[in-house]
């Protein structure tokens, strides 16, 4: 029985994503946690502005080689040689195909590897030339600690790498438990440095805790992946025409994925020059408002992504399967967008609001994350467009429309954060009106523009190459969730307002009542308003849910995918 759920295949989206969303919820919770104990111990200042700044090169690197093969090229070409063997007719044949695969996945492991190894040792040899130029506004001791927790975080990459190719062979093969499992024991990993290693090593223990959470990454996935038949070869073939196929495929991924990397380096380049805690600040907000994005943009487009890749060139199964996703990401990320904005100062003061975490570092998360809640629903619905684009082989689009859109944010970058913004401050002692620069919340402003911008031209570039995508459709259910949503949103600073004079405001968890009344409440309303609109998402979830309890009977071969759900 435990095999069969660790190692089961999951053919239907909708339970593939909420298996997907559900590890993903308890890793961005365990990530909340991470979060709120590096806040409480440190406080957004200098000691976590070295521990953000360091992650950047190393983890360029990674997106850079392993995400922009696999992402692009990897899972199309693995999937289709598991279907050329099993439509076989005999079991040898079928063998043979999946032989086949088995070289390419054992090839670019090794190619990966080799690669990682090599790039993380020069970058270790020049980390300190890499932090004079990525954050000119360090300087001295601290620029030296950035460089010496950058070595060590070169680590990471070659673990996550070699992980991420055993990943990759997990969702081929639909086995979405496993490899759901693994970001929770990464954030794992990283907790017991801060708990237990800094102790010890001071801060160098954050950066061996993520290189412990990359390892924990990689380990848990090797023995499902065992499982399913995979047994290494010492292999290195470059002229494999499979390799040279994703090859030829992550060249314009990989440049996708280095303006993506640049638009970072320039933020963390700009956020060094801000006031001193900006950069920690920012990555505190933008963790946030990754977590519905994390949950339902990214899940839905993760488990969807192996039939887009089998359905790519059949036109009306493909805009199906797109549409019905579009509309679950919809009814779930519309209201989450309304939750985090309404809700984002109790968020915040709860999740953060600890130890060296003082008020104004709570004012200045609560004004980013607000600007970053602008971009959310963009920042949802962008993973599954890219996918469909690689699905059908072609990453150049996505990367032509990511260039232009991250030279927006740049330009942006360099603007926003200069413009005036008055508005009154509140604090536990009372309010002022104050007119101070945007700073670090410009930032994110710039971000949420340009990811909308993103999101725009991908959809009117997918619709020219395969057609109209059920746009009437989506439209009509965005309609509903957006009136029920709103409700949500009405319900939500109603509900604040009733609570407020029963309860303490200036204790953890009078703040924490307030804000889970009224979430709870907002959400009630939400699935309400849902009900009474006949909203065909809300029913299709549902259903999709109850067919799976315990006490249902479970069928051999779900149609889900069939009905729309």
């Amino acid at each position: 029985m435990i095999k069969k759920i660790l190692n089961g295949e999951i053919n239907s989206i909708t339970m593939a994503a909420a298996l997907v969303a559900f590890f993903s919820l308890l890793s961005r919770l365990l990530g909340i946690f991470r979060d709120r104990i590096l806040a409480g111990e440190f406080g957004a200042g200098d000691t976590l502005d070295i521990y953000y700044a360091a992650f950047r090169v190393p983890d360029l690197i990674f997106n850079l080689l392993v995400l922009g093969a696999l992402s692009a090229g990897f899972i199309p070409i693995f999937t289709s040689l598991l279907s050329r063997g099993k439509n076989k007719n005999n079991e040898s044949a079928a063998k043979s195909g999946n032989s086949e695969a088995w070289l390419l996945a054992s090839n670019i492991l090794n190619l990966l590897a080799i690669s990682l190894i090599v790039l993380s040792a020069i970058g270790i040899i020049i980390a300190p030339f890499l932090m004079r130029v990525i954050t000119p506004g360090f300087s001295g001791e601290k620029l030296e600690l950035t460089s010496s927790l950058t070595r060590i975080m070169f680590l990471s990459p070659i673990f996550l790498g070699v992980s991420s190719v055993l990943g990759g062979i997990l969702q081929s093969f639909k086995r979405f438990f496993i490899y759901s499992l693994a970001p929770v024991f990464y954030n794992v990993g990283i907790i017991l440095g801060a708990l237990f290693l800094t102790p010890f090593f001071g801060v160098h223990g954050l950066a061996w805790g993520v290189v412990l959470g990359a390892m924990l990454h990689m380990l848990v996935q090797w023995p499902s992946v065992r499982s399913l038949g995979f047994r290494y070869q010492w292999t290195l073939d470059f002229k494999e025409k499979n390799l040279r196929k994703i090859t030829r495929m992550m060249g314009p991924r990989t440049m996708s994925l280095a303006i993506t990397q640049i638009n970072l380096v320039v933020l963390t380049v700009i956020a060094s020059t801000l006031k001193s805690g900006s950069l920690t600040v920012f990555n505190l907000a933008n963790n946030l408002q990754s977590f519905p994005v994390g949950i339902f943009g990214i899940s839905f487009a993760v488990a969807a992504f192996p039939t887009l890749a089998k359905e790519a060139f059949r036109r009306e199964k493909l805009v199906e399967i797109f549409s019905s996703t579009v509309r679950q990401i919809l009814f779930f990320i519309i209201p989450s967008t309304v939750l985090l904005l309404t809700l984002r100062a109790q968020i915040v003061r709860v999740i953060l609001g600890s130890g060296h975490f003082d008020w104004e570092d709570t004012i200045m998360t609560i004004d980013t994350l607000a600007f970053f809640t602008i971009g959310l629903l963009a920042q949802a619905l962008m993973p599954l467009l890219v996918r469909v684009f690689y699905a059908r082989h072609d990453s150049r689009t996505p990367f032509y429309i990511g260039l232009f859109s991250v030279a927006v944010n740049i330009g942006l970058c360099f603007w926003l954060p200069e413009i005036m913004s008055c508005k009154v401050i509140f604090s536990p002692f009372g309010g002022v009106s104050a007119c101070l620069p945007l700073g670090v919340a410009g930032l994110a402003l710039a971000f949420s523009i340009s990811s909308a911008i993103n999101l725009i031209l991908l959809w009117i570039y997918l619709r020219l190459e395969v057609g109209r995508l059920d746009e009437k459709r989506i439209l009509v259910s965005a309609v509903k969730i957006v009136i029920a949503s709103a409700a949500c949103g009405l319900s939500v600073q109603g509900l604040k307002l009733v609570v407020w004079p029963f309860i303490d405001m200036s204790t953890f968890l009078g703040v924490a009542f307030q804000g889970l009344i009224s979430g709870l409440g907002g959400i009630a309303v939400f699935l309400l308003f849902c009900r009474l609109l006949q909203s065909e998402e809300f029913f299709a979830f549902w259903n999709s849910f109850k067919r799976r309890l315990p006490w249902n009977k479970l069928e051999t071969e779900d149609k889900g995918e069939a009905r729309g759900i």
